[in-house]
């Protein structure tokens, strides 16, 4: 539970931090398209040099983005499994009757590792460099535009906001429960399929009620404040985009026009 770091803001004083949310997540969604490209594994090593300059620029430690690609491990593993019993491309390296591990299956599972880890490392830049609110405003100021078509830009932002914001919260309150169950004789590594069970379940349900009562406290705070679904809103913050902004957005499109020359071009 502690190597989940999607959502937690990392308060550094550098470049990236200082940045426009807007062009941040309008980078963010242009390197993910990006990755989707087939431009081979020069272009997976391209798009990892970009996203290492962001994490230096940032300040941010490799650490602490390795934490989270970490519960992905186990996603890679399943899906070598998987890839082993379905693709028969290639080699065939070793098998025990009709199976067989071919290199075909171990190419099409680095290929799909690969690119998953990327798009965490690139996600990971952004909640880490860009505050709730901040996060907040930008959603909405890039959904604007799509209020015309009666889009509610301004409530689509704040549940983003607020699921972000509560991820930590509710990893925290994990850690707090395990602990008070294994204080109580509660084991959830040894035992039997059944008492493992048991012991999720005795995690899950404190779990679920401790997030409904955050989210009621939430709304009677939100309601107390005045806040209505809907209605006109004025802001303190008015989100201004600057020259490095767009040097950082120009940046991100280079990098998408590399990976379509590399894929269909060169």
């Amino acid at each position: 539970m502690n190597n989940i770091t999607l959502g937690r803001y990392i308060p550094l004083d550098s470049p990236v931090h200082k940045l426009d949310p807007r062009a941040k997540i309008m980078a963010m969604l242009i390197m993910l398209v990006a990755i989707f490209f087939p431009a081979g594994w020069l272009g997976y090593a391209i798009i990892f040099a970009v996203a290492t300059c962001v994490i230096l620029i940032g300040k941010l430690s490799f650490s602490y983005v390795w934490k989270s690609m970490k519960p992905m491990l186990f996603m890679m593993i399943f899906l070598l499994i998987v890839n082993s019993f379905v693709i028969k491309d290639g080699i065939r390296l070793f098998g025990i009757g009709k199976w067989g591990l071919y290199t075909g299956a171990l190419s099409q599972t680095a290929y799909i590792a690969v690119r998953l880890l990327l798009m965490i490392m690139i996600t990971t830049c952004l909640t880490a460099t860009t505050k709730p609110l901040d996060m907040t405003l930008g959603i909405e100021d890039l959904l604007q535009p799509f209020t015309v078509i009666h889009v509610p830009a301004h409530e689509i932002a704040m549940l983003i906001s607020i699921a972000l914001r509560f991820i930590p919260d509710l990893i925290d309150e994990t850690l707090r429960i395990m602990k008070a169950q294994e204080s109580r004789g509660v084991d959830m590594k040894e035992g039997t399929m059944k008492e493992k069970i048991v012991a999720i379940l005795s995690l899950i349900v404190p779990l679920f009620v401790s997030a409904f009562q955050r989210a009621e406290d939430l709304a009677n705070a939100m309601e107390a404040r005045g806040y209505a679904p809907g209605e006109p809103r004025t802001r303190y913050k008015i989100l201004k985009m600057h020259s490095s902004d767009w040097l950082f957005l120009a940046g991100a499109c280079g990098v998408l026009v590399l990976m379509i020359l590399l894929a269909y071009v060169i």
